[in-house]
């Protein structure tokens, strides 16, 4: 007699959710993981060791010592732009159309394409509590598990 899997988390007992709210919790999801989606290289500060010898060095230019500069890609990384700030220089260069603001597509004349939030093929299915998509009853499991509901007001 096999048992059904429950998750550990609390369970918000049939909560079921409008489409303005699942619009604020996508919302939130994403722009949690624009937080998360950039990571300094923990690498980018390593220096070869300046021990190594130099062999074709001479007296006249021993004593001579440059400070090595900063490179470009540091000023890349310590001043980099946000996709906002982008948009809005490209508006105050280029203020007339044709520019990002005023390029526009048609709205599609095919249905819209579903897929499945767990594992991205096409789905037929639809959480009753958020509104996420999914494929199969396994994918089903892994949503109410693990994905169903995680974003809270």
């Amino acid at each position: 007699m096999a048992t059904a899997r429950e998750s550990g988390r609390l369970k918000e007992s049939g909560k079921v959710l409008d489409e303005a709210t699942r619009k604020r919790r996508a919302r939130k999801a994403l722009e949690a993981l624009e937080l998360d989606n950039f990571h300094e290289d923990p690498h980018a500060d390593l220096v070869m060791s300046k021990k190594v010898p130099k062999f074709q060095e001479t007296l006249d230019n021993r004593s001579v010592k440059r400070k090595k500069g900063k490179s470009a890609e540091y000023y890349k990384q310590r001043f980099r732009k946000t996709f906002p700030q982008l948009v809005e220089e490209d508006r105050n260069y280029n203020p007339n159309p044709p520019n990002y603001m005023s390029a526009q597509a048609a709205p599609s004349k095919c249905p819209e394409r579903r897929f499945c939030a767990v594992c991205g093929f096409p789905s037929t299915y639809t959480c009753v509590k958020c509104g996420a998509r999914y494929c199969s009853i396994r994918c089903s499991g892994t949503h109410l598990d693990t994905r169903c509901l995680k974003w809270t007001a």
